[in-house]
């Protein structure tokens, strides 16, 4: 974990802010984020989280309906070879690095917030999913992952009869 000192200014319209890349509240998401983490897995405490505490988590939406899940996350500004997207057992992880463009070394920074660096984000999938059909799509920085839920897991409707 970076520390840093911040000193107190006047907070005018270009007033002088750094927040070492991040948004101030990022590190309270984080932290959130890890505790809903330990409720939902408590037995996977003892592994500890990639993500606790280090740089940019991408934010993402999560539907389900009765034949698949879909996950959209934002990515904006990276290639999609910069992207990686895996299935193992019912963890989709979503990776990858986004490279800092240039530096300004002969400008003063008033505010940087953006962050450049890897990243990793795990989602718990509800349902089993079939490996061989997800599908992954990124378009205007969104990646789109659609994983088609297994035979076994999709909700099927018992017919009633009468005897």
């Amino acid at each position: 974990m970076k520390l840093q000192r911040r000193e107190r200014q006047d907070r005018g319209g270009l007033a002088s802010t750094n927040w070492g890349a991040q948004p101030p509240f990022s590190a309270l998401n984080r932290i959130r984020n890890e505790i809903e983490r330990i409720f939902e897995d408590p037995f996977n405490i003892m592994t500890g989280s990639r993500s606790f505490f280090e740089g940019w988590e991408p934010m993402v939406d999560v539907y389900e309906d009765k034949d698949k899940i879909t996950v959209k996350a934002e990515l904006p500004g990276m290639q999609k070879e910069d992207i990686n997207v895996s299935v193992e057992g019912n963890t989709l992880t979503i990776s990858g690095e986004r490279k800092h463009e240039e530096e300004h070394k002969e400008k003063e920074t008033y505010r940087s917030e953006r962050y450049f660096g890897r990243f990793q984000r795990n989602i718990t999938l509800t349902q089993q999913v079939d490996p061989n059909t997800i599908q992954a799509n990124y378009k205007d920085g969104v990646l789109t992952v659609m994983l088609p839920k297994s035979e076994e897991a999709r909700r099927k409707q018992i017919e009633v009869k009468t005897s």
